[in-house]
């Protein structure tokens, strides 16, 4: 008999024993098909084929169940371990021959056997189709662990019980675990599983859902995970990801990557998404406004600009404008006089600001020239106009 066969329950038409209802409704079993039935079920129990039997009796010690020809058999209590409660009277269970019984001693059945049996069949079947499984850790073994797969012992060893492997137990007994088949021996009747297939394919799909729900322009917290020259590399639910150095900060990056910690928590802004590569790329500096906007709005081109001066070098003259404002006039756009001393007081135009050091770049010269024009157009406008007669008169003067 098939292992397929005996897995589902018995209908009626499956059933050996024939019913037969009288007239009145009533059914009744001949003797003959009686005969029939137990005569079945006790050739396919000395067959040592899996048969159904129906529990009779509970002891502490066996569970009797009933096998045809008005015979008993036991199985022991310890063929049920880990199955809970144990069957009840009136139950019906699978079991297989263990040991045939004689004068004044029982038929001994086996249910463990016959779930290991059915288990295996099972398991060829899982293992052909590529099924994930269940099952439960029954003992830690030196390299892996013994698994229980629905009543078949099965083995996993430690470089496939976690992702990319694992040197050491981390998992308890009695732990539930899901797993694939990953080798079957029908010659030693062993059976090699694998959690950590399981693992990496949630892993995959998690990662997947994640690169999928994260966008541009979108603002997310980080942890940081390494410091290096090149800049930050961080993590997003698990996902590696990269704030370069340029991104870092607006001013300054490589002192402003050495404030952060690993382990710490960031702000940071979705600058890319690599769905291929699985990278993400983040910046920090964009999540404040560029600082050469701010300038340029509140610096306006060639407004002018009182400061004193705090150095000079050959290449031009350093000036502080305020606490976080500095500003650095080039030699070429000195004025009049030529280099200016420190700590001078002058004034120059704003002619625009620098991207790199988000200095305001002046010119003491184009402030000269635009206070020349301005004396000019103020000279010219206070000059009397001089009338068509005064300038006929001027000419016939100088005949």
């Amino acid at each position: 008999m098939e292992t397929n066969e005996i897995q589902k329950p018995l209908n009626e038409d499956e059933n050996p024993v024939k019913k037969e209802v009288d007239s009145q409704g009533e059914e009744e079993m001949s003797m003959e098909d009686l005969l029939k039935a137990e005569a079945a079920v006790t050739s396919k129990i000395y067959s040592r084929d899996i048969v159904k039997v129906k529990v009779v009796q509970l002891t502490p010690e066996n569970v009797l169940v009933d096998v045809g020809e008005k015979k008993e058999a036991v199985i022991p209590v310890t063929d049920f371990e880990g199955e809970n409660p144990l069957p009840k009277v009136g139950d019906e269970i699978m079991a297989v021959l263990e040991k045939k019984g004689g004068e004044g001693r029982h038929t001994i059945l086996s249910h463990k056997k016959a779930r290991e049996r059915m288990a295996w069949e099972w398991a060829k079947k899982m293992f052909k189709a590529r099924e994930r499984l269940k099952g439960c850790v029954t003992e830690i073994k030196k390299g892996g662990y013994a698994v229980d797969l629905s009543g078949l012992r099965v083995f996993m060893p430690l470089s496939l019980s976690e992702m990319g492997g694992a040197h050491k137990h981390y998992l308890p007994l009695n732990a539930r675990i899901k797993f694939y088949i990953v080798d079957l021996s029908e010659r030693d009747r062993s059976v090699v599983v694998s959690r950590r297939q399981v693992l990496e394919e949630d892993e995959k799909a998690r990662r997947a859902e994640v690169l999928g729900g994260i966008s541009t322009g979108g603002i997310v917290r980080v942890v940081v995970a390494r410091i290096t020259a090149e800049g930050l590399s961080v993590r997003f639910q698990g996902i590696e990801g990269c704030v370069r150095l340029s991104d870092a900060a607006w001013k300054n990056p490589a002192e402003a990557i050495k404030t952060y910690s690993r382990g710490q928590r960031i702000k940071c802004k979705v600058l890319s998404v690599d769905i291929e590569k699985e990278r993400l790329f983040f910046g920090i500096k964009q999540l404040t406004p560029n600082p050469v906007d701010m300038l340029k709005k509140k610096f306006g081109y060639k407004s002018t600009l009182r400061f004193k001066v705090l150095s000079v070098a050959p290449e031009g003259a350093k000036a502080k404008i305020s606490e976080q404002v500095d500003a650095f006039i080039p030699a070429e756009n000195y004025g009049s006089e030529g280099a200016p001393k420190e700590g001078q007081e002058m004034k120059a135009l704003v002619v625009g600001v620098n991207s790199t050091t988000y200095e305001l770049t002046l010119s003491v010269r184009a402030q000269e020239e635009f206070d020349d024009r301005k004396r000019m157009s103020q000279y010219l406008k206070g000059s009397p106009m001089l009338t068509l007669g005064q300038i006929l008169l001027d000419n016939s003067e100088d005949e």
